[in-house]
């Protein structure tokens, strides 16, 4: 079954896809038991940021961030289209990088009846370790959450190892936990690469302990970017040599304890590792094609069809 069309031509799911979602899930039966006693519309608590908060972290435990598409696929291409994406997520069980995973999620709280709009940001170099700081062009997708009460919440499911655990109060300075010791927030103020002094940005910050210092992740504007934005925003991305996801494999998924993040699992090109708590583990290095498409499908249950397998052939990522 499709999604439809809301006005300002935003897909909507129904309500099956939507149960079909939170079964994947494995949404709280506090939650899910509510889809099967009354109708979606007036089940959902759209103002209550427990279930919000308890959706974002349960996508977090099982959607992961990744790129594979571009690597294991046929194409090399990603889609935003909202019902690939919810075969791909959903149905495949599968995962994607920020504007799949944002997009999708924010397709998911649109149809539960938020209200909300996405937004771009630009990724620091800060987060690859660059000390000259500075930023990358739009690159990256969040989506803004408004409660009837006024109240905004940033939401970011697509921001692998170093993204947010829960929504974040579009408040300035407000300290929010991560995944401990880690701690996040959000500041409103200029970037340096501005010409205009009496610019403003929201600027996305985590320190890994109380006594680090903030390291900025992204910067982002409350101005809504349309579809087609996107669409130009993920062509670069997916396409450029100068876009990292075309010549790195990444793979993220967050650990969920009860109902707490805890940690993660991560590979990178060939290694994993797991990090909990602050302390990190790498718990297997792949050396052949082989063992890594077994290691996608024991750490982060990624089944790679054969089609996509043959996918990586010829390319830099490829293992022997």
């Amino acid at each position: 079954m499709e999604s439809s069309i809301q006005p300002g031509r935003r897909s909507i799911y129904t309500t099956e896809q939507l149960i079909r979602y939170f079964d994947h899930i494995s949404l709280p039966h506090q939650y899910y038991d509510m889809l099967y006693d009354e109708t979606l519309e007036s089940a959902i608590p759209n103002d209550n940021i427990e279930f919000l908060t308890s959706l974002q972290r349960h996508q977090l435990f099982t959607v992961p961030f990744e790129n594979l598409s571009l690597h294991y696929s046929t194409d090399h291409t990603i889609s935003l289209d909202p019902d690939r994406l919810y075969d791909k997520i959903v149905i495949r069980r599968r995962g994607g990088y920020c504007m799949e995973n944002n997009l999708f999620f924010g397709t998911v709280l649109r149809s539960l009846g938020y209200k909300l709009h996405t937004a771009g940001a630009r990724v620091s170099n800060a987060v690859a370790g660059h000390a000259d700081g500075g930023y990358l062009g739009w690159s990256h997708m969040i989506n803004i959450i408004t409660f009837s009460d006024g109240n905004r919440y940033v939401s970011d499911v697509g921001f692998g190892s170093n993204g947010q655990t829960q929504p974040l109060p579009l408040i300035a300075d407000k300290i929010t936990a991560g995944i401990f010791p880690q701690e996040l927030r959000l500041v409103y103020e200029n970037i340096d690469e501005n010409t205009n002094d009496d610019q403003r940005l929201w600027i996305y910050q985590s320190r890994n302990t109380p006594q680090d210092d903030w390291v900025p992740a992204y910067c982002f504007t409350e101005l809504e970017f349309l579809p087609q934005d996107y669409e130009i925003m993920n062509f670069f991305t997916s396409h450029s040599r100068m876009s990292w996801f075309t010549y790195q494999i990444v793979v993220v998924k967050m650990e969920l304890k009860g109902q707490e993040i805890v940690g993660t699992t991560m590979l990178v090109e060939k290694d994993i590792k797991r990090r909990e708590r602050g302390k990190s583990e790498l718990v297997q290095i792949c050396n052949t094609e082989k063992e890594r498409v077994q290691a996608l499908k024991r750490w982060f249950g990624i089944e790679l069809r054969e089609d996509e397998i043959k996918g990586i052939k010829g390319l830099v990522t490829q293992l022997a």
